[in-house]
């Protein structure tokens, strides 16, 4: 039987709304937050997910684009009491299968639960055939959702399995040699070593002796055999990083390798044949390097033979939300206490920050945000000061930039968050005081509650 889940903190809605999902022949899954399905999501592997929007814990949006991260074959649709065009596009941009508004009347359910099944099995059954999607799923912390990460899953996906030597290059922090790990990891080498070289970490001698290794009496103090990098490395993969800072008499000597496939120890006369892929790095423009002289141009050759370039953080910043809550996820372990979650006022200013040590340095400020944050929100007021400050230029530039709509919105959502903050402190805390004072229902103070990401008090 089809598994749908169904997501909603409305009690009254979970109660009829998996009454008629079951009379349809399903079964169904009910979660009142984000937060429990996904947890139902990895336990129960649902083959529907139908979601509220606005939600206290972990809105509709925020749901999706986890799903997405965990499967893209499940179609997820929205439902919304307060359903707009813009909101629907922007669902549909995520990824969502459809979009619904309350009330929606029971042949309107029937007809599109039949479709999204219809779309997972047909998708399913391709990835079943095909397990290029479930690579995509895995990629060790390769996370994002914009073009330039979708290009760079395909390309890994398509290009680890072969023997080619790969040039990754781009800034400092965007991530290098977490994608040269990916691409060992779906290599046929995966089972073999993975090993890393700073060639800015050593000297141009002692770099050459951890490459090649050494013979017994090579030089004062070696006293024994060592073998080098390239030689542990056999039948795996060796990641050299920052290649373009190696000195150029090494860049030869490893030129020769790479064309022979062959070396000998420094100080040995036999020669070793290795079988190893070699993945380089470096956070230069690599054809301007070899302009420069960084960079031998024959070595250049060997290494490029696939290009992969990383865009740095302030070019992809739709990356930035999933990014921020992997980190939050990944660090909530290490504190005594949970971080929920970050407002949408300190989200925008993150977006707004151009991040000139890219993902490296927004993992650091998360984790030193969370050690500092007086809630369990993250907010503005919990950023560095540099950062705000820098980003507030950057808002009033796009204040300035901005079109009436645009500005209006941004007027409004400024209005409404201080109404409401104002107007629970006014009725001490009470939630449904506030309701009747502004005159809506409970469950849509909550909904805006979390629109506006204004705590809700205990």
């Amino acid at each position: 039987m089809n598994k749908v889940l169904l997501v909603d903190d409305e009690i009254e809605i979970l109660r009829d709304t998996s009454r008629l999902i079951m009379e349809l022949g399903f079964e169904c899954l009910v979660a009142q937050n984000g937060n429990d399905a996904l947890r139902l999501l990895k336990q129960e592997h649902p083959d529907i997910i139908l979601t509220d929007q606005k939600m206290p814990v972990m809105g509709g949006m925020a749901l999706l684009e986890e799903v997405r991260l965990h499967d893209k074959t499940i179609p997820v649709i929205l439902f919304t009491g307060y359903g707009t065009i813009d909101t629907a596009v922007s669902a549909m941009k995520l990824g969502a299968f459809d979009y619904l508004q309350k009330p929606f009347p029971p042949a309107k359910i029937a007809a599109l639960l039949q479709k999204a099944i219809n779309y997972r099995k047909e998708n399913y059954d391709k990835s079943a055939d095909n397990d290029t999607l479930a690579k995509r799923i895995d990629l060790q912390g390769v996370i994002g959702k914009s073009k330039v990460i979708e290009e760079i899953t395909d390309k890994i996906i398509k290009v680890a399995p072969s023997n080619s030597n790969i040039l990754i290059f781009g800034e400092s922090g965007t991530g290098k040699e977490l994608i040269a790990r990916n691409l060992h990891l779906y290599s046929k080498r995966k089972t073999e070593p993975f090993i890393p070289v700073d060639c800015t970490a050593l000297p141009s001698n002692l770099l050459e002796s951890e490459l090649f290794g050494y013979e017994k009496g090579a030089f004062t103090g070696a006293n024994r055999i060592k073998p080098g990098v390239i030689e542990l490395a056999d039948k795996g993969t060796l990641f050299l990083d920052e290649i373009t800072e190696m000195d150029h008499n090494l860049q030869s000597k490893l030129l020769r390798f790479l064309q022979e496939r062959q070396f000998r120890r420094l100080g040995g006369q036999k020669l070793l044949e290795v079988d190893v892929r070699i993945i380089s790095a470096t956070n230069r423009d690599p054809e301007q390097a070899v302009k420069e002289q960084k960079l031998r141009q024959d070595l250049y050759f060997r290494l490029n033979v696939v290009p992969v370039f990383i865009s740095p953080l302030r070019e992809r910043r739709e990356d930035i939300p999933l990014l921020v809550r992997h980190f939050i996820k990944k660090y909530n372990p290490s504190f005594s206490r949970e971080i929920k979650g970050i407002s949408s006022d300190a989200m925008f200013c993150l977006k707004k920050y151009h991040w000139p040590g890219n993902v490296r340095e927004l993992q650091n400020i998360i984790e030193q945000m969370m050690s500092l944050a007086e809630n369990n929100v993250i907010d503005i007021a919990d950023i560095p000061k540099q950062i705000r400050e820098t980003s507030n230029t950057s808002i009033e530039q796009a204040g300035n930039n901005s079109n009436f709509k645009e500005a209006k919105e941004r007027f409004l959502k400024q209005f409404g968050k201080k109404y409401f903050e104002e107007l629970l402190v006014r009725c001490n805390g009470n939630l449904s005081q506030t309701a009747r004072m502004a005159g809506i229902s409970r469950s849509s103070l909550y909904r805006i509650f979390e629109e506006f990401d204004i705590k809700i008090p205990d």
